[in-house]
């Protein structure tokens, strides 16, 4: 049986984390919740950018373990000299052989493209920091979605200078592309719903759109990551974004160097973080459909999906034969006006066992379901897992969260 750590003095913890940016700051939050919930940790840390120097105050330091996201050539160097347990909150350089906790980058391109999915589009475009990691990840999932959909992502792909560039060279060199963006975005086909790496290069294309009198979400739909929320705010129109939970990533990682500092052997491998949610602001808020009586229709299932309606309902409300509404309908949104009624009620049970204690015959009854067997079988279905297995896991992670907080 594994002893418990006896402690006569605070470990002292350093903080290699930017507080420049919203991600990093609710990283931070993380560690705070974490550590007011399990420990006393003496922390060392100062206000500073991904990619600043190193602290002076670094190189003498005497301490028990790091937290770091920082991107610095002479970082590697530097923790290897302070042989102190590491965790770290982006790529680990392949030198270091320490865990990490990241943001699932993958999820959060297949959260934006669902986002601007459900709003019919079939055009779709992507504009980030071609180089950066984070960036060049979340490319490569969202241009993967959208041709498994069968449709093309148009990406914007800058002019670099050679040379060897960190996070912050990329990015500081990607806005000044204004005039690039705005000559891109005019040249696209419309309409087109578009994903930013984050909310800074988001922010830069709802400019060029001005620039280049590209109506936005009417022509352009821009959605960003990070929810910096006074940079989304002040954005023209204001700008959507998905939210990393990057509050749970801290978290997770002051509890893994917890763990390493009492003396536990982890293996140096990442831990991935799904996003939280999207956050819906003017930049997104738009039904992308050409077709004003498919729009209509669309319109309609959204309002009315739970209550028992079906395709005759639709066509009650929607003046078109049923198979012009489904041909016309599937060719526009790829699936059918049944398949969408089925989605939306399926989406309000994940909340409803998410985020109630109804029983499953009540959530059957609220989505206007009559049976609950059949719920229960189109719900494995769909997510692969029983609405009880999938409520459970839903609990366990509230319960974390509700721990973290």
């Amino acid at each position: 049986m594994k002893q418990k750590r006896v402690q006569h003095s605070r470990l002292r913890v350093a903080l290699l984390v930017e507080s420049s940016r919203a991600y990093g700051r609710s990283t931070l939050s993380g560690v705070a919740k974490y550590i007011r919930a399990n420990t006393e940790w003496s922390i060392s840390l100062q206000e500073q950018s991904l990619c600043d120097d190193l602290p002076g105050w670094l190189k003498n330091w005497q301490g028990d373990g790091i937290i770091t996201r920082m991107e610095n050539s002479a970082l590697a160097a530097a923790l290897k000299r302070l042989r102190v347990p590491v965790v770290y909150l982006r790529n680990v350089p392949l030198a270091a052989q320490v865990p990490s906790v990241l943001t699932d980058n993958p999820a959060v391109s297949k959260m934006a493209f669902e986002h601007l999915r459900e709003r019919g589009f079939q055009h779709f475009g992507f504009c980030g920091y071609n180089g950066a990691d984070y960036s060049d990840e979340r490319r490569d999932s969202f241009v993967q979605l959208v041709t498994a959909a069968g449709l093309r992502c148009h990406v914007f792909a800058e002019q670099l200078p050679p040379g060897e560039f960190n996070t912050a060279a990329y990015e500081e060199a990607g806005l000044k592309d204004g005039a690039l963006v705005a000559r891109w975005v005019a040249q696209m086909p419309k309409p087109m719903g578009l994903m930013a790496c984050n909310d800074m290069r988001g922010q830069q294309v709802l400019n060029a759109c001005r620039t280049a009198g590209v109506a936005v979400p009417d022509d352009l739909a821009v959605i960003g990551v990070d929810n910096e929320e006074v940079l989304c705010d002040l954005s023209d129109p204001p700008l959507s974004s998905v939210v990393p939970n990057a509050e749970r990533i801290g978290y997770e990682a002051a509890a893994l160097l917890d763990r390493l500092m009492s003396g536990e052997k982890l293996e140096p491998i990442p831990t991935y973080i799904g996003p939280h949610a999207v956050i819906t602001r003017r930049s997104t808020d738009v039904l992308a459909v050409e077709d004003r009586q498919i729009a209509a229709a669309v319109r309609f299932i959204r309002e009315h999906a739970c209550e028992n309606i079906d395709v005759g309902d639709i066509l009650r409300a929607v003046p078109l034969s049923r198979s012009t509404l489904e041909r016309r309908y599937e060719k526009i949104l790829g699936r059918s006006p049944k398949q969408d009624i089925l989605r939306f009620r399926l989406n309000r049970a994940k909340q409803l066992l998410t985020e109630t204690s109804l029983t499953l015959d009540a959530i059957a009854e609220k989505v206007g379901l009559e049976h609950t067997e059949y719920l229960g079988r189109i719900f494995k279905k769909k997510f692969g897992l029983t609405p009880a297995r999938f409520r459970a896991r839903a609990r366990a992670a509230t319960a974390a969260d509700r721990l973290a907080g």
